[in-house]
């Protein structure tokens, strides 16, 4: 009864760790919310700030399995390329030793208890108080409840002299072997959490009771490095392969690392113990673990940072495209095992988002293109085409309304939640101008079909007209994902007024030529293309209107 009573103290200590580490990145992530989007574009570019970017977002969200899952994915939906993600990728891994010094710092430093409690007690009245600081006492709650479990852990571990773990002085006994069974029981131990953080602070806290050596808890380090790949092995099943790729170079990253410092383990340590003076007994070997960890992440990157390009092209060697024929459009929703990152796949579906414009783009300016030269095989190609499109459009519309709608299920900042509903109109509005592309095109196989050919003079009018249309669509797509300026929803008002009065314009030559005798149902159908094609233009200045809204309330 004793060591069941052991294990589930253990187990409510650790979740309770967990729990917190996971409430406390939520509202870190809820309080830098739109300035967490902005990151992307610092993400493409060179390797030093994928890097940068990597290390900075895993020490505010305390998870690099929820980074790498996020750069997975971006990957994925083609925001990131393999060789940018490899930077990021290795900036994770350092940015996830954060964990490991506050354990360090402060777990064993200070009381944490009565740190703890004040810090829970606050935390959830800021929480339960105004929305401006709902995120902050989130952050403290989550922050409490962080240093509780680790407190309980502390307090539940068991002695070295305890009869139970006799076996243990018999296991650190056996020289490099040792090592390497360190390395092992780390590796499973992440598995099973599916935290190396969560895997580090255990280890620390074990050290600290003295339940396991030094040497055995930096192996077991090590071995937490590769058992936090699993999330990303996980999060590339039934994704592209460029995807898969990115999720290789984090295996390799992490399983290479661990072999060079197997190999190179004892000078490794000694640059630690040179770095981190000070007795190995108490606080003082929890710092040495938390500078191990960080040392040998930081050296790791520095090792692969000039070989990124080679290190590119050996993934894309070990993992090549299948040549498969693309099946129905899906998006699924991803995240870290233990943080999610709702934020971050907001990004990802406003990449998806702008590329249903693009589709919408290139319906209409194939249907222009007919328009020019109103054959009719041409007319019936575009018509089958266009139809194709159309479906893919009605996947698009169906898989990222789910998905966003999956994002709002978790916990967001005002601002995002807003953003959200600002995408679900866009996403509607561009479903209807893609719906109307087509009905163009099938206006125009009516008019070839029947022979209800409209005259030169019309159609040299409506070419200004559906010019306009194409600027307004290439206009929305190309600020789809970013804040209309002032400037910007300005124009939009002017394109749209320009566009309201060539309709007018069209319209009345329509009627016109209906009085003068021409066939009605030819100047019908030519009215109706023109109504179709002002919906076009109405359509883009919704969104604009939209993306104005979302930067309003980004100033308030």
């Amino acid at each position: 009864m004793k060591y069941i009573e052991i294990i589930f103290r253990l187990a409510g200590s650790l979740g309770l760790f967990l729990y917190g580490m996971k409430v406390m990145g939520d509202g870190i992530q809820q309080a830098a919310g739109d300035r967490m989007q902005r990151v992307l574009s610092f993400m493409t570019g060179n390797r030093f700030a994928g890097v940068a970017t990597g290390l900075g977002i895993t020490a505010i969200i305390q998870s690099s399995s929820a980074t790498t899952v996020m750069v997975i994915s971006f990957v994925n939906a083609g925001l990131l390329t393999l060789t940018q993600a490899i930077g990021v990728i290795m900036g994770a891994n350092i940015g996830t030793t954060v964990t490991a010094w506050i354990v360090s710092l402060v777990g064993f430093s200070l009381n944490i208890s009565s740190l703890a409690l004040p810090a829970v007690g606050i935390g959830f009245i800021l929480m339960v108080g105004h929305r401006k600081t709902r995120d902050f006492g989130e952050l403290l709650l989550g922050l409490g409840l962080l240093f509780l479990g680790l407190a309980f852990l502390t307090d539940s571990m068991p002695v070295l002299n305890d009869e139970a773990f006799n076996f243990i002085s018999d296991f650190s006994d056996l020289g490099f072997i040792s090592i390497l069974l360190g390395t092992a029981v780390g590796l499973v131990m992440t598995l099973l959490v599916h935290s190396s953080s969560a895997t580090t602070a255990i280890i620390i806290t074990m050290t600290y009771k003295g339940v396991i050596s030094y040497d055995i808890a930096a192996a077991m380090i090590l071995g937490a490095n590769i058992g936090t790949t699993i999330d990303a092995a996980l999060a590339s099943i039934g994704t592209r392969t460029a995807a898969k790729q990115a999720a290789l170079v984090h295996i390799l990253f992490n399983v290479i690392g661990t072999i060079w410092a197997l190999i190179f383990f004892r000078p490794l340590i000694g640059l630690v113990d040179i770095l981190t003076p000070g007795e190995m007994v108490g606080v003082g070997v929890t710092t040495h673990l938390a500078m191990f960890h960080t040392v040998f992440n930081t050296i790791n990157t520095l090792l692969f940072l000039p070989f990124v390009g080679p290190f590119a092209a050996l993934v894309a060697f070990l993992i090549k495209g299948d040549g498969k024929v693309p099946g129905p459009y899906k998006l699924k929703y991803l995240s870290g095992s233990i943080q999610n990152t709702p934020e971050f796949n907001i990004l990802r579906a406003e990449k998806e988002i702008r590329d249903m414009a693009g589709i919408a783009s290139s319906m209409f300016a194939q249907f222009k293109a007919t328009l020019e030269d109103m054959k009719t095989e041409k007319v019936l190609s575009l018509v089958e085409d266009l139809k194709k499109k159309e479906n893919l459009a009605d996947e698009m519309q169906e898989e990222l309304t789910g998905f966003l709608i999956e994002c709002s299920s978790h916990q967001l900042n005002q601002r995002s939640e807003h953003h959200i509903s600002q995408l679900l109109r866009v996403i509607a509005e561009i479903e209807d101008m893609i719906d109307d592309c087509y009905g163009l095109s099938i206006i125009l196989e009516r008019s070839v079909k029947k022979e209800q050919l409209f005259k030169h003079k019309e159609m040299e009018a409506l070419s200004p007209y559906a010019g306009l249309v194409e600027e307004f669509l290439s206009f929305v797509q190309a600020h789809l994902g970013s804040l209309f300026s002032e400037t910007e929803r300005a124009y939009a008002e002017e394109l749209e007024h320009r566009i309201h009065l060539s309709q007018k314009k069209l319209r009345k030559l329509g009627r016109k030529r209906i009085e003068a005798g021409e066939s009605v149902k030819t100047e019908l159908l030519f009215i109706d293309m023109v109504r179709r094609i002002e919906k076009l233009g109405n359509y883009c200045y919704h969104i604009s209107k939209a993306l104005g809204e979302d930067k309003l309330l980004v100033k308030t």
